[in-house]
């Protein structure tokens, strides 16, 4: 057992800071200036890492699941629409069939904010997948029916199926990502989140080229993809915060030592293993204390729930205000309207690759640049995109003459979006919340931010034909310039900060300088030098 010390001041648990330190003699002579190689801290060893990303990447592959059905509509509308089929649909039962999935979506948010914190991380990322299995099982079995009304209505049912599944994929995986890993490498876990769903739209567009006329078999192998995605959730551990939590010490020994790449026989005594359990078992304790005596409805008029509740459901509607939802969904058909003069399916294909390549460079982006320039960037950019995309049709004889500008830009929205607007708000969703309330906080910001993507879905054939294509374009550039004003102004800059700092945060509106400590290892070892003395 080890002994627990006391912090200094009355405050929040500290956060937990893994340091390897060296500390030189100051009166050796000068022969040795050069500073022996420095061991990673405990958590960021080779196996360690690798264990983390098998763990976030199984997790991911349901995510991936869900970015297929994400944009499955782009790719079987024009057959759906093809009224020599048996089957068909009219414009409304189209919008009806791209939209309805997020419909559903705020009830998934609801619903994975009741089960995160009750069931745990990983069996609710299992609950996902089987949700979304028994919806791609009822998409693919649809046309075994002859009656056309019984038909639609099971595509529907399988749509909105597919459509909770995405509203409960938005924050456990990330969530688990978070709290299994360190701040230097919890940026690029969390962002397989956005990688997957990347993946999954990329998947579904090339499924959508290669099989045309065949939207059974589209179905079908969907339907085979989740059931894996399903199986490999098994081995998944569990969050050992969480079970913490749940007062599962035992269990949420042993999965911390597997996340932090160390052997299961635990007869060596590890002294950083044993202050990082310690620290989130004070962390733990308190979130019991303050659950027990809270209800979700006094939680939430606390600075530090109501204020990041209110940031990320207002980022995830200029998200979806902004155009970037519906070009995914509405690839195919988006292309043909502005004017591309190339196979609409292929340019699809090139804004799933587009976005998957951007996706693999992010974390890179986001760990050097920060979450808040990226962002700017990314909003600014999109709107430029899309102002040009207006130009061509306002201006037919100059822009409009220039064939090559809607695929690029086009594809340049897709590569602005996801260096900040489409995946920002999915990463962030799993740092700015307190534990305590991380579930049930990040499933109401998804539950607002989904209702309006179900909105701007099914309102835009009805705005294309009342504002006009150019209009429309020209009305998304306006919201991604307001949006690049909204991350400057309110949302937060989270790189290199513990999940503590960030509640800190939120409470007092800055970071506190007693819970900041360096990034770098020099200033971590003057700190323990000051300490020491």
């Amino acid at each position: 057992m080890t002994e627990k010390t006391e912090p200094q001041e009355q405050h929040l648990v500290p956060p937990y800071k893994p340091t390897t330190v060296v500390i030189k003699d100051m009166d050796k002579s000068k022969e040795s200036q050069k500073s022996p190689k420095k061991p990673k801290p405990l958590g960021e060893s080779r196996s360690a890492v690798l264990r983390q990303e098998l763990m976030v990447f199984l997790g991911n592959c349901g995510v991936l699941g869900s970015g297929m059905v994400v944009s499955m509509p782009a790719v079987t509308l024009n057959q759906l629409h093809d009224e020599t089929q048996p089957f068909w649909l009219n414009k409304d039962e189209s919008s009806w069939f791209a939209s309805i999935n997020n419909m559903a979506c705020p009830l998934g948010g609801l619903m994975v904010s009741y089960f995160m914190d009750r069931i745990g991380r990983k069996h609710t990322i299992l609950l996902t997948n089987l949700i979304g299995l028994l919806g791609w099982i009822l998409l693919a079995t649809s046309f075994m029916h002859q009656n056309r009304d019984l038909i639609y209505a099971q595509m529907l049912v399988g749509r909105a199926l597919g459509g909770i599944m995405i509203g409960m994929f938005v924050s456990p995986v990330g969530v688990y990502s978070a709290e299994i890993s360190l701040p230097k490498i919890r940026g690029r876990l969390i962002l397989g989140t956005s990688l997957g769903l990347a993946g999954g739209i990329l998947l579904m567009y090339c499924l959508g080229y290669f099989i045309r006329h065949n939207i059974v078999l589209i179905f079908s192998i969907s339907c085979c993809y989740q059931l894996m995605a399903t199986l490999l959730v098994f081995p998944m551990p569990e969050s050992p915060s969480w079970l913490l939590i749940k007062n599962k010490e035992e269990r949420a020994r042993k999965s911390l030592r597997y996340f932090r790449g160390l052997p299961k026989n635990e007869a060596d005594f590890v002294p950083e293993f044993e202050a990082e359990l310690s620290h989130m078992r004070e962390v733990a304790a308190m979130s019991r204390t303050t659950a027990a005596s809270e209800s979700l409805g006094q939680m939430i008029h606390r600075p530090e729930v109501y204020k990041p509740v209110l940031m990320m459901t207002t980022f995830f509607g200029f998200q979806q205000m902004c155009g970037v939802v519906v070009i995914i969904v509405y690839a195919v058909q988006i292309a043909q309207e502005a004017g591309v003069t190339i196979d609409p399916v292929l340019v699809a294909v090139m804004l799933g690759i587009a976005r998957i390549i951007t996706t693999l460079f992010m974390s890179k982006v986001f760990e050097q640049w920060g979450r808040k320039p990226a962002g700017i960037f990314s909003a600014s950019g999109m709107g430029i995109c899309m102002l040009l995309l207006a130009c061509g049709g306002w201006f037919p004889e100059s822009v409009g003459a220039w064939h090559w500008v809607p695929v690029a830009c086009i594809v340049a929205h897709i590569v602005f979006s996801t260096m900040g607007m489409l995946t920002l708000p999915f990463l962030m969703i799993s740092e700015v919340f307190p534990q305590r309330a991380r579930g049930s906080a990040s499933g109401i910001a998804v539950f607002f931010g989904m209702i309006l993507a179900f909105v701007m879905l099914k309102i835009y054939p009805n705005m294309q034909a009342a504002l006009g294509t150019s209009n429309l374009f020209a009305f998304y550039a306006f919201v991604s310039f307001m949006a690049a004003a909204f991350i400057g102004t309110f949302v937060p800059e989270t790189r290199g900060r513990t999940l503590e700092e960030l509640e800190e945060r939120w409470k007092t509106g800055k970071f506190s300088r007693r819970l900041t400590v360096a990034n770098n290892l020099k200033d971590v070892e003057l700190h323990e030098v000051f300490l020491k003395k």
